[in-house]
């Protein structure tokens, strides 16, 4: 493949699949600033690689080089926490109305009681492993097929399988334990 070619290729594909690669990066980073960065990085790299891509399905090829460039980010946070992203201290309440489904409820007692449902959801997911909170995202909010997740991993389908039912037993488990914590702290 030419270097012209290569790039149109790349640049086609990652402007089709542009929403998924940006959102895939804010559930792994946990910001906007850092998943816009991480995007970035993966046009940079898929472009100077395309020439290896062997065919198959390019939207997970796309996704694994950009979640690959989100393990790098969050393996450089690791080694170096004094720098700390403002986002990161606010609350994900925004996040939780962007990326979740809204409520037509009608009563405003059921939207906050749904916006907080929204809030607690997301909470627990970013404080799942990074193993599974991914598994997941691909899954239930990009809707990748078991195949495509293994494809993205790198990891064959019955782990896949494996990491999504841990991750929402685990995920359940945590929901439950703050209802009955609700319960029991409640007045």
């Amino acid at each position: 493949m030419t270097a012209a070619a290569s790039q149109d290729f790349v640049g086609e594909l990652a402007q089709r699949h542009l929403d998924a690669a940006y959102s895939l990066g804010r559930w792994l980073l946990g910001n906007e600033h850092d998943a816009a960065d991480a995007v970035h990085d993966a046009f940079l790299r898929a472009t100077k690689s395309a020439d290896t891509y062997a065919g198959g399905n390019a939207r997970a090829w796309w996704l694994a080089i950009v979640r690959n460039c989100c393990l790098a980010r969050l393996d450089t946070r690791s080694r170096d926490r004094r720098n700390v992203s403002i986002d990161d201290t606010t609350g994900g309440s925004d996040r939780a109305e962007q990326l979740l489904p809204h409520s037509e409820a009608g009563d405003v007692e059921d939207r906050i009681d749904h916006a907080q449902r929204q809030a607690l959801i997301v909470h627990h997911l970013n404080n799942l492993p990074i193993e599974f909170r991914e598994a997941l995202i691909l899954r239930e909010i990009e809707e990748l097929s078991y195949r495509e997740i293994a494809e993205v991993l790198q990891t064959p389908i019955g782990t896949v399988m494996s990491r999504l039912a841990r991750g929402r037993a685990l995920l359940q488990k945590a929901l439950a334990g703050t209802a009955a914590g609700k319960v029991t702290h409640g007045p």
